[in-house]
């Protein structure tokens, strides 16, 4: 006699069935992706291949919406699939052998044949291959901390001791700046610190790579200003600070006219310094035939201080008098100024012409009725990207804020329309990003810089940081170089910071396991330029979830509690993101003034949120408010 089935039991066994075959397909799926990717599963590390198979397997389950199938096994009381990226096919398991219960059917041994990891498995390689690259965390903290490095550090011993001793568990040093000299500095304080303290801090060197920025701009006057400090109703609070001096500091061979603290640096040619006392005055003309007076405070062998009331504009060669008594007593002149950098004033529906020469920017050029005779140009600081980009390729610059679509392109530059800029107007000015999202750029993700910075950066790092890595062969190259200096073992970290860098990420993770140790940065910078601010969190989620699948550990970067570290004070959303960033194994914190204050303040968020969170799975702590109930 037939069984009978009620309405909901037929229901039922059709919402298993259903749910059965679904998982069983993408089961299937899975291994069929990994036997197609058998000869990259070959090149893989021993210690790894279980990690690279994981990591296919998921690639084939999220190739699915399996929206509807979540909302089936959550119906039939099953695991949604929804947290299963460190063990995969151990998941599919689980659910297929529950599956088969439900329908009283037997599960036979080749349905359940393999799988390369268990759930326990699974969680312990993530922090195993963490430990390996980043070190051991904290006693009570899960997350690691890494710091960048100002340039001071490397003349400030107690600036790194004060980082390593609240919190800092690795240190960054970004090799677009500074040389070999002050980062043998900064290393040399850390050592010491670390001697001191009794603690070990890894170090990371980021290299440059192959940056893409605009040019130099047509210079502007050379004039420099200084003016005191009023309150609202004009009067003045505190005088303007004047270093009259034949030694002014510099930056790269530039003269630098204002000093952190406020006083206004003017180079001069020396003959005042033999006769000027305290209390004579200097007079002047300025840049706008006004006369301007500063009295002398202080004098020294090289320095003439001075104050002044009034706001001043002065040039090169500007005259000097320096008066006492009310009677001159000598002349002098100010020195060669550095010229003012200019900015290119754009808006919404200009044009901008970018070219690969070494031609000055300059802005348009407008006649008297207002029509443009000739667009802004500026140039870019590589030109091999005109040999890639096309027609109709977006085109961001300085960091998103000017959006563009390229019309025309020729051999050695291309027109590019703005169709919207922050504010509707801004200005542009040299050394500022510029992203292609569009455009996949044929260029080695290593420089000439960063072949001779790697000879330095092998032999005193612990990681070495690949920026800009958009394919295979990018890694291949770098762990060819590291082996060509016969260095001892190094851990590399992809900064995934552009639209091509992050479609191929399976790709470049399944290249890396095969030269473990390897970590992955998100650089959310120009990454956010490159996929669009509105979906950035998106991006960055995915991120997460491919590298959680590879057992491979994440750091989260780029504007981590920047207004404390800059400012002092934290904005709310950001105080939110630094939560969410206890998701990864590290988290960046870049520099600023106040970024022993801000390493204290993440490191305390970072202890709460990992009793509420463990990657994207909620973890039930017991909550103080409910006592309140």
């Amino acid at each position: 006699m037939p069984q009978e089935y009620s309405s909901n039991d037929m229901a039922l066994k059709i919402l298993v069935d259903r749910t059965l075959r679904s998982v069983q397909y993408i089961k299937d799926e899975a291994l069929q992706l990994e036997a197609e990717l058998a000869g990259t599963l070959e090149k893989v590390q021993p210690a790894y291949k279980a990690s690279a198979r994981n990591l296919i397997h998921y690639v084939a389950l999220r190739r699915h919406d399996i929206r509807e199938l979540q909302n089936d096994l959550r119906s039939l009381g099953l695991s949604s699939l929804g947290g299963i990226e460190a063990h995969v096919m151990a998941s599919l398991n689980a659910v297929l052998m529950t599956l088969y219960h439900l329908v009283d059917q037997p599960i036979t041994p080749k349905e359940l044949h393999y799988h390369p990891i268990d759930h326990f498995v699974g969680n312990n390689l993530l922090e195993e291959h963490a430990v390996t690259v980043l070190g051991r965390p904290p006693q009570k903290r899960a997350v690691r901390v890494m710091v960048t490095m100002p340039s001071e550090a490397a003349e400030d011993p107690t600036l790194i001791r004060d980082l390593l001793a609240n919190g800092m568990d690795l240190m960054r040093v970004n090799c677009a700046h500074d040389g070999p000299d002050v980062w043998t500095g900064m290393l040399q304080n850390l050592r010491r610190a670390e001697k001191e303290l009794g603690k070990k801090c890894r170090v990371a060197f980021d290299l440059g790579g192959p940056k893409l920025r605009t040019g130099p701009i047509m210079p502007g006057p050379e004039v420099v200003r200084w003016r005191p400090v009023r309150n609202r109703q004009g009067q003045v609070l505190t005088p303007a600070t004047v270093l009259l001096t034949t030694e002014p500091p510099e930056i790269d061979g530039v003269t630098q006219t204002s000093l952190p603290s406020g006083e206004t640096v003017l180079p001069i040619e020396g003959a005042l310094l033999a006769i000027t006392e305290i209390g004579d005055v200097v007079q002047l003309l300025d840049a706008r035939g006004r006369r301007r007076r500063l009295i002398v405070t202080d004098v020294n062998p090289t320095t003439c201080v001075c104050v002044s009331d009034r706001t001043g504009y002065v040039t090169s060669g500007t005259p000097l008098t320096i008066y006492r008594d009310g009677e001159p007593v000598g002349e002098d002149s100010i020195a060669h100024l550095p010229a003012t950098p200019e900015r290119l004033l754009l808006a919404t529906g200009d044009t901008l012409i970018i070219t690969s020469d070494a031609e000055l920017g300059q802005p348009a050029e407008i006649d008297e009725i207002g029509r443009v005779i000739k667009p802004a140009q500026i140039g870019c600081t590589l030109p091999q990207v005109f040999r890639d980009v096309q027609v109709d390729d977006r085109i961001f610059l300085d960091d998103g804020k000017f959006r563009g679509v390229v019309r025309e392109k020729a051999d050695d530059h291309f027109r590019v329309e703005l169709i919207r800029v922050a504010g509707g107007a801004a200005r542009l000015g040299a050394e500022k990003g510029i992203n292609l999202p569009d455009t996949v750029l044929d260029l080695p993700a290593l420089t000439a810089k960063d072949l001779e910075d790697l000879k330095f950066v092998v032999n005193h790092g612990d990681l070495v940081s690949l920026s800009f890595v958009q394919r295979q062969e990018d890694i291949e190259q770098l762990v060819a170089e590291i082996k060509g200096h016969q260095a001892r073992d190094v851990g590399i970290i992809l900064k995934i910071e552009g639209q091509t860098a992050f479609n191929n990420l399976p790709r470049l993770l399944l290249t890396a396991l095969q030269n473990p140790p390897v970590g992955v940065m998100v650089a959310r910078g120009d990454l956010g330029v490159e996929v669009g601010f509105e979906r950035l969190a998106e991006v960055q989620e995915e991120i997460l979830w491919l590298c959680e699948a590879a057992h491979v550990p994440v750091i989260w970067a780029t504007q981590v509690l920047e207004s404390l570290a800059k400012k002092g004070v934290p904005s709310r959303a950001e105080v939110t993101d630094a939560s969410m960033a206890g998701r990864a194994e590290c988290v960046m914190l870049n520099k600023g003034p106040y970024i022993t204050t801000a390493l204290e303040f993440l490191c305390d968020i970072l202890v709460r949120m990992q009793n509420h969170r463990t990657k994207k799975r909620s973890t039930l702590r017991k909550l103080s408010v409910s006592k309140n109930f």
